[in-house]
């Protein structure tokens, strides 16, 4: 097997220059830069990740932690972050951290503490202050998605405006009657769910229709969402005719509830949800695109910030959705009609 040796010889450098090349630390000229790289991929050279941290101090590691792995939002998040730190030659340690589960305490009490890690990206926990204080400890860069700005750099969607968005697709559709749906029960991220609630709220009083204003909690899963739906939709006296979901999931939920109680989607109901789920386009669901795996990217693209400078201030990227009609929302009449606008990642104002 080829050494770092056989790599300098072969380019004609030092050692320590061949290191540097290959190892980002220290300068070398674009050429040599170039003319190492070639030589080590003529050898099959392939840098030893305890020289690199020899060379540099670092470990050439990330952590991520998160609540679920199995989960739609979370799995994706994951993907970017794993294609993006692949892309960078560094490796990836994944702490699955369940809400109230023993394990959950012992990563945050005991195996971050080992710092086996440049930095560190936590994943919509809404860490307790005492596990938020224990990460910034460690003396780590820490980048949350989804999380409280201020404290760490951030990068999550724009909650309030998604909603609003969300609610004035339907008013536009000339809906009067819309409820939301989902959010505000044992919730485990306050401030995204209640970002949501209020930016459908506005979206209602803006309209002039405050007297119609009605929130349903539930937690965010199809089953929850179903449950609460069909409560919600049971009663024609009060029944809505349009639904702004807080996720993708209990727009579901509530499709099918809905279906179940003879409820035509579109026609006499509307739902419209926030994310873009994986079963979104079964579902021909009208829904916010929001695109996890992009947040991932962005989130190392961050922390990589953070690494080459610890000084630097925190960052919050926010999220800006993309509107994707499909045929759960419709008109209540012809004569309304609804806007489609594209957007993307941009930093918050």
């Amino acid at each position: 097997m080829s050494g770092i040796a056989d790599v300098a010889r072969l380019a004609g450098v030092s050692k320590s220059t061949a290191s540097r090349a290959l190892s980002g630390a220290g300068y070398v000229s674009e050429a040599t830069r170039v003319r190492v790289a070639e030589a080590a991929a003529e050898l099959g050279y392939v840098p030893s990740t305890n020289a690199q941290s020899l060379s540099t101090g670092r470990t050439q590691n990330v952590g991520v932690v998160m609540p679920y792995i199995n989960r739609w939002f979370f799995a994706e998040v994951l993907e970017g972050i794993q294609t993006a730190l692949l892309d960078r030659g560094l490796d990836l340690t994944l702490y699955d951290a369940k809400p109230g589960s023993e394990s959950r305490r012992r990563i945050f009490e005991s195996f971050l503490a080992r710092k086996r890690f440049d930095g560190l990206i936590a994943v919509g926990l809404e860490p307790e202050q005492r596990e938020l204080d224990l990460m910034l400890a460690l003396d780590k860069p820490v980048v949350s998605v989804i999380g409280n700005e201020g404290r760490t750099s951030v990068v999550t969607l724009d909650d309030h405006h998604t909603a609003l968005r969300a609610t004035e697709h339907l008013i536009a559709l000339g809906h009067h009657r819309i409820a939301f749906l989902g959010a505000g029960a044992l919730t485990r991220w306050p401030h995204v769910e209640t970002g949501r609630v209020l930016g459908y709220e506005q979206a209602m009083r803006d309209a002039g229709l405050s007297d119609q204003i009605r929130h349903v909690t539930s937690e965010l899963t199809q089953p929850a969402g179903y449950a609460a739906a069909v409560d919600l939709l049971s009663d024609v006296r009060t029944r809505p005719t349009g639904l702004v979901a807080a996720c993708d999931e209990v727009a579901i939920g509530a499709i099918i509830a809905a279906r179940r109680l003879g409820i035509q989607v579109p026609a006499a109901l509307s739902v419209i949800g926030i994310d873009d789920h994986e079963f979104a386009e079964m579902f021909a669901l009208t829904t916010l695109r929001q695109v996890p795996r992009e947040q991932g990217v962005t989130a190392v693209e961050l922390l990589m910030r953070q690494i080459e400078d610890p000084d630097a201030a925190p960052e919050a990227v926010k999220v800006t959705p993309r509107l994707i009609v499909r045929n759960t929302t419709g008109p209540v009449d012809s004569a309304a009609s609804a806007v489609v606008a594209d957007g993307g990642i941009a930093p918050s104002t």
